[in-house]
C-alpha cells in the first residue's frame, strides 16, 4: 500500500504565495478530487506532491520525504499525469504508452519481456489497443487522452496524480476518463485529480479537497463540501445543490447575488 502526506505544505512562486500551510494525507482505495476557483492553487499543489515546485513544509511518500527521494524512485511509486500536454514526436501509441517504463529501465537498456507485458496491460485498462499503431500527434483530444493516461498506467504505480484530465475533452470522453480513474481507485489505487467540473467531480469522487486562495477551506465526502453556501463563499456563484440522489447534483444559477 501507500501512502502520501502533506504537513503544513506552502509555495512561493517568484513574490506570490500560491499555496499556504496545507496538510492532508492520502490513502489508497480513494479517488480524491482537488476542487477550487481558477488561480487557487490545485495544480501547484498537486505538483509540490512530486517535488516539482520548491515547497516548504514535508511531502511524504510512504514516509520518505519526496524532496530528498531519487526521481527514478518517486516516478516507480507515483504516476503523473500533466495538464495540457502537447505532443510533438510522431511515435506511435504503443511506442508512447511505453515510455511510462522508463523509470524502470537502467540507462541504455532495453524493454524486456516485462516492460512489454506491462504496457499491453495500459493499453487494455485504457481501451487503447486497437490505437496501437497509430500515430499519436495524428489522435483526436479523447484519443490522445486516454493514450496520454495509459502511458501513466504503463508506469504501474500504486498511487497516480492527473492535472486537469478532462480539460477539452467533450462530455463522452470526460466520463471515460473519470470511469477509469475510479477504476483504478476501486482497484486498490491511490488517486488524486485536479477538477474543475464540480459535478462530475460529485459523482465520481469518493472525497474532495476544496481549496480557495492555497489554502483547505473544506476536505471531505462530496455532499458535505460542495453546500450552496460554500459554493457562493469560493465560487462567487448562486447554486442549486441537490443531494437526494447517489451523488450531489449541482446547477448553476448565476453570479452570487445577480
Amino acid at each position: 500500500m501507500v501512502t502520501i502526506t502533506l504537513k503544513d505544505v506552502s509555495v512561493t512562486l517568484g513574490r506570490r504565495a500560491v499555496v499556504h500551510g496545507v496538510s492532508a494525507a492520502f490513502g489508497v482505495g480513494t479517488l480524491t478530487g482537488i476542487v477550487g476557483p481558477n488561480g487557487a492553487g490545485k495544480s501547484t499543489l498537486a505538483r509540490a506532491m512530486l517535488a516539482l515546485v520548491p515547497a516548504s513544509g514535508t511531502v511524504e511518500v510512504d514516509g520518505a520525504d519526496v524532496a530528498a527521494m531519487p526521481r527514478a524512485d518517486l516516478a516507480r511509486r507515483v504516476a503523473y499525469v500533466p495538464q495540457g500536454q502537447t505532443l510533438h514526436w510522431p511515435l506511435t501509441v504503443e511506442r508512447l504508452v511505453g515510455l511510462g517504463r522508463l523509470p524502470h529501465l537502467a540507462p541504455m537498456s532495453r524493454i524486456a519481456d516485462a516492460d512489454n507485458a506491462a504496457i499491453e496491460r495500459a493499453m487494455a485498462r485504457a481501451d487503447v489497443l486497437d490505437l496501437r499503431d497509430r500515430i499519436a500527434t495524428e489522435l483526436s483530444g479523447g484519443e490522445r487522452a486516454r493514450v496520454l493516461f495509459a502511458r501513466a498506467l504503463a508506469v504501474e504505480a500504486p498511487a497516480l496524480i492527473a492535472d486537469e484530465p478532462l480539460a477539452s475533452l467533450d462530455p463522452r470522453h470526460q466520463i471515460d476518463v473519470m470511469d477509469m480513474l475510479h477504476t483504478e481507485a476501486t482497484g486498490g489505487g491511490l488517486v488524486i485529480a485536479v477538477l474543475h467540473d464540480l459535478t462530475l467531480a460529485a459523482r465520481y469522487c469518493d472525497r474532495l479537497l476544496l481549496i480557495d486562495s492555497g489554502r483547505i477551506v473544506a476536505d471531505g465526502a462530496p455532499a458535505e463540501v460542495l453546500t450552496a453556501a460554500r459554493l457562493r463563499a469560493v465560487y462567487g456563484i448562486d447554486a442549486a445543490v441537490e443531494t437526494g440522489g447517489e451523488w450531489p447534483t449541482i446547477t448553476v444559477l448565476g453570479r452570487a447575488g445577480g
